[in-house]
């Protein structure tokens, strides 16, 4: 797995996917190779979960695919 960088000057953007309404926004941080780092934009001083790109890009692929159910 690769090294997690410093992301403490990292440009987080708000993903086009969170909704402004509720306030549930995720931001990412682009343009770091091997790597797709997220965090909740309510905290941004918590933690940041940081997934290998191929492993985000699965996710994606079957949220897409509808191989998630809401619960």
């Amino acid at each position: 797995m690769p090294t997690t960088p410093d992301l403490s000057t990292a440009v987080w953007r708000k993903s086009s996917y969170s909704s402004t309404q509720t306030g549930s926004c995720v931001e990412v941080v682009d343009g770091i190779p091997d790597i797709v780092p997220l965090r909740d934009s309510k905290n941004p001083e918590g933690p940041a979960l940081v997934f290998e790109s191929a492993t985000w890009t699965s996710f994606v692929q079957a949220v897409k695919r509808g191989e998630f159910h809401a619960a």
